[in-house]
């Protein structure tokens, strides 16, 4: 799929930009160059291990994952781990004295899900991401959900936290349905102006997590744990592209085939297209 997009492309001799192309394409202009970000290679050993760790133990902070490397015969400090997990952008899900306070620069968006039933598609829709290894890197990916039905209606992948992957993937889904309220937590590609903005033009009431909530957020959550277990850490990608193509047949997969057991062993699109 997006190798198709990419032979499209013309670097050179075309009178567009790269930028225009890719925008033209519906292609995140980073995925196009498939530079993923660089670290020493214990580092990427590491975040591989702190990856699956938080999967497990959400509520880690930097403090318990560095005691638990330490016994696990690496020698790292606070410091280093925290950097790695601000890089992942991982933080532990257990409120700190704060917390709750929103950032000055976004402005406060009530959450809007409390004692709600969520009982048909496009009642809630909810946007997260994460950070995927590779063997000499990582890339970033955003995914839109259906909380229903657990349908993937768009993703992303970027070799960068800007906002840009997650509007990309934001258009890709409102040009298949509109949700009634979308739900996020509070990172910064989420409150920034342009990504509410166009929630506000699509006329979609916006929903944000209490910061360390991690249960508001939990359907996207639980499809992090699935794609990781069952494609990602299997594979060992060692390109973007090539992990753009798993991710491809992954989530058609995900959507189409994969029986889940929430769903009385139907598929997201069969619950997604059944009840729309």
């Amino acid at each position: 799929m997006i190798e198709g997009r990419r032979e499209l492309i013309e670097p050179t001799y075309s009178v567009l930009s790269i930028r225009r192309q890719c925008e033209l394409l519906g292609l995140n202009r980073a995925s196009y160059y498939y530079q993923p970000v660089g670290e020493s290679s214990l580092n990427l050993s590491l975040m591989r291990w702190i990856d699956e760790q938080y999967l497990k133990t959400p509520f880690y902070g930097s403090r318990k994952l560095t005691e638990q490397l330490r016994q696990a015969g690496y020698r790292v400090n606070r410091k280093r781990m925290q950097r790695l997990m601000g890089l992942m952008g991982l933080q532990a899900v257990v409120p700190k004295p704060k917390t709750s306070l929103a950032g000055p620069d976004h402005p406060i968006y009530p959450y809007l899900l409390r004692n709600v039933t969520i009982d048909r598609p496009n009642q809630v829709w909810s946007a997260d991401i994460t950070y995927v290894p590779l063997a000499h890197g990582f890339l970033y990916l955003v995914a839109i959900l259906d909380w229903y039905s657990r349908y993937v209606l768009a993703w992303q992948l970027s070799n960068s936290l800007d906002v840009n992957f997650c509007l990309l993937a934001l258009e890709q889904a409102l040009a298949q349905a509109k949700p009634e309220i979308f739900n996020t937590d509070q990172g910064a590609q989420f409150t920034a102006q342009s990504f509410t903005e166009r929630l506000t033009q699509a006329q979609v009431p916006i929903s944000m997590d209490g910061r360390g909530r991690v249960f508001d957020n939990i359907f996207i959550e639980r499809l992090w744990r699935t794609v990781k277990y069952e494609h990602i850490y299997l594979y060992a990608y060692e390109t973007g592209l090539d992990l753009w193509t798993g991710l491809t047949a992954y989530f058609a997969f995900y959507n189409h085939e994969r029986l889940h057991q929430s769903l009385a062993y139907r598929t997201p699109a069969q619950v997604y297209s059944g009840h729309c």
